[in-house]
């Protein structure tokens, strides 16, 4: 973090940079600088490193004189495509946007990074730069979840950083999205269950219910309460905080989310033009119906978190716009208020010596009882 000196006061305060890739998005750089211009007017004490195509982003930054001062450039002129392979971009792509926004990072100039672009390259990039936290085997992508919890949403990961998941790294999950779910969520203990096709103990896939066998230690040095499985109608109940999945399952009930939020939106919107009658009625509903919309607008809650990682990423959607934009960096500077990072690490490694005990009282003196076949590497 850079610090700086409040005008006209001699204490100093400490000021958050957040480093953001201008260039990712489907909608360009406009949609990034306008979520920019209602980010800094909403955290005074944010400053932002602008990634890009310098040419590009000095007229877009001087239509808004509230950016003056708050927001620095650093000229990349090349970008990331969504059609770009991570491998490829891993070997060739030093110069572009978003490689020098994880630099950022690296460098220690920012706390987080933000970006819209190509996800894979985004995690791929991260890794290559940022490296894993000591005894992570997988990153994850974290999301938020509209929920019934009396804070809105619950959070669900891994969401597709990688197809697969060993018992080693759902526990891996559960230490890390406890984490966030305290310092991103402020729930002191989160309630965190792994999803399941059942809640019986006897259902799901050998890696499940390994998993599940193992929690009990890492729960109680992870500060949080471990309830069991969970089925997929309680990814939006008050029954959980964390849901823990592999990528590809939490990928799918994701986009699956997404699209029936779209598909009730647009029932609505075609039920209520349907005549003069219900557009009367929507008239007299307008302000229930903006509730709603604002409760399940996917733009509000952009931002998947990438754990794990020595560095915090935060992954905005493609398409974002400046509200989408503006989410995201809002997630990122509440993330870099708590110090997520350091935090993460100190959990990470507490869980880790925790399943190491574990495993050590289980195996016996002939090493050959059940925790026998290893550790669990939060």
């Amino acid at each position: 973090m850079a610090t700086g000196s409040e005008s006209g006061s001699a204490v100093s305060v400490e000021r958050v940079v957040i480093s953001v890739d201008a260039m990712g998005g489907d909608r360009g750089p406009a949609a990034v600088v306008a979520g920019l211009v209602d980010s800094v007017a909403r955290y005074p004490d944010m400053d932002v490193i602008l990634h890009g195509d310098e040419a590009v982003l000095q007229p877009l930054l001087k239509r808004h004189a509230s950016l003056s001062g708050r927001v620095s450039l650093r000229h990349a002129d090349r970008v990331v495509t969504m059609d770009d392979k991570p491998a490829q971009v891993m070997r060739h792509g030093q110069g572009t946007s978003m490689w020098s926004t994880i630099d950022a990072v690296k460098e220690g100039a920012a706390s987080v990074a933000v970006s819209c672009g190509n996800t894979g390259a985004l995690m791929a990039v991260s890794m290559l730069r940022l490296r894993k936290l000591p005894g992570v085997n997988r990153p994850a992508i974290a999301c938020l979840w509209p929920s019934r919890n009396p804070g809105g949403f619950n959070l669900m990961l891994d969401v597709g950083a990688d197809v697969k998941a060993e018992a080693d790294d759902l526990l891996q999950y559960a230490t890390m999205g406890a984490s966030y779910a305290r310092n991103g969520l402020g729930l002191m203990r989160p309630r965190v269950g792994i999803l399941n096709v059942g809640t019986e103990e006897h259902k799901g896939r050998a890696e499940l219910k390994e998993a599940h066998e193992r929690m009990p230690p890492i729960a109680e040095a992870g500060d949080f309460d471990y309830i069991g499985f969970v089925e997929g109608g309680d990814l939006p109940s008050d029954r959980v905080d964390v849901i823990v999945t592999d990528g590809f399952t939490g990928n799918v009930a994701l986009k699956t989310g997404e699209g029936t939020a779209k598909l009730i939106s647009d029932f609505l919107r075609e039920a209520f033009g349907a005549s003069l009658l219900s557009k009367f009625a929507a008239v007299l509903a307008m302000g229930s119906l903006r509730r709603l919309q604002l409760r399940i607008d996917p733009r509000r809650v952009n931002g998947g978190v990438f754990l794990g990682l020595n560095g915090t990423v935060v992954k905005s959607h493609g398409s974002a716009d400046a509200t989408g934009v503006a989410a995201a960096v809002g997630l990122a500077y509440q993330l870099a208020q708590a110090r997520f990072i350091e935090r993460l690490a100190a959990r990470v490694a507490s869980a880790e010596r925790a399943g190491q005990d574990a495993a050590e009282r289980g195996s016996g003196p002939d090493e050959t009882g059940p925790g026998a076949g290893g550790s669990p590497t939060e």
